[in-house]
């Protein structure tokens, strides 16, 4: 399964979006050999189970211009590179703690010229910035996340939705998430047909979201 499901999914992308989501998996399955970020059936199914997964979060959110979105533990770049592709005008900065992944994660920002895309070797915790959406792909439990990224979002909100969260994760998140009231889950399923999405959701929390 290759790039074509992106292009079924996202039919209305131009010939430069087109060419860059199709120079993806020559890039990582490059990198891959020399820096193992993705797993062998991952990079086998990388348009599945990595690009189309992260754009699960442009089904539910359109980034405006000039908005600006962090990427926690991007790990190869995912959610952000896919979502930077399809929102050229929009601000990325990719962070992880581990230096070969984002050594991967700059190759392939340079691969694919983009220039809306930061990627930085550093934890979280240390960035002083604040920014109008955070992304993420299930890197840790969502209180241990929401501590991680404490006073990192934008109070001032540039979109009809409030600034906030955007978590892939998959499974049965009720216990996960009681804590948080205003947290809101949609199933992946709604707007993928795929049997991979079937245990896949994306969770939206808002800034204030006690």
């Amino acid at each position: 399964m290759g790039s074509e499901i992106v292009f079924k999914y996202f039919p209305n992308l131009s010939e430069a979006q087109k060419r860059q989501f199709l120079l993806l998996e020559a890039l990582y399955k490059d990198w891959n050999i020399k820096i193992n970020v993705v797993s062998r059936k991952d990079i086998d199914e990388l348009y599945l189970r990595h690009v189309l997964h992260s754009l699960g979060i442009a089904k539910v959110q359109e980034f405006k211009a000039g908005s600006t979105v962090l990427d926690v533990g991007t790990g190869g770049g995912f959610p952000g590179i896919p979502l930077a592709i399809l929102f050229p005008e929009v601000h990325f900065t990719l962070v992880d703690s581990i230096g070969k992944k984002i050594k991967v994660v700059q190759e392939v920002v340079e691969g694919l010229a983009l220039t809306n895309v930061r990627p930085i070797n550093e934890r979280v915790e240390n960035l002083e910035e604040r920014f109008d959406f955070i992304v993420s792909r299930a890197v840790a439990v969502m209180p241990t996340f929401v501590h991680w990224v404490k006073g990192k979002i934008k109070k001032e909100s540039l979109h009809e939705r409030r600034n906030g969260i955007f978590y892939l994760k998959g499974g049965d998140l009720k216990e996960e998430l009681q804590g948080y009231r205003a947290a809101r889950i949609f199933e992946l399923t709604d707007y993928f047909e795929e049997a991979f999405f079937e245990t896949k959701k994306l969770v939206y929390l808002p800034q204030k979201f006690k």
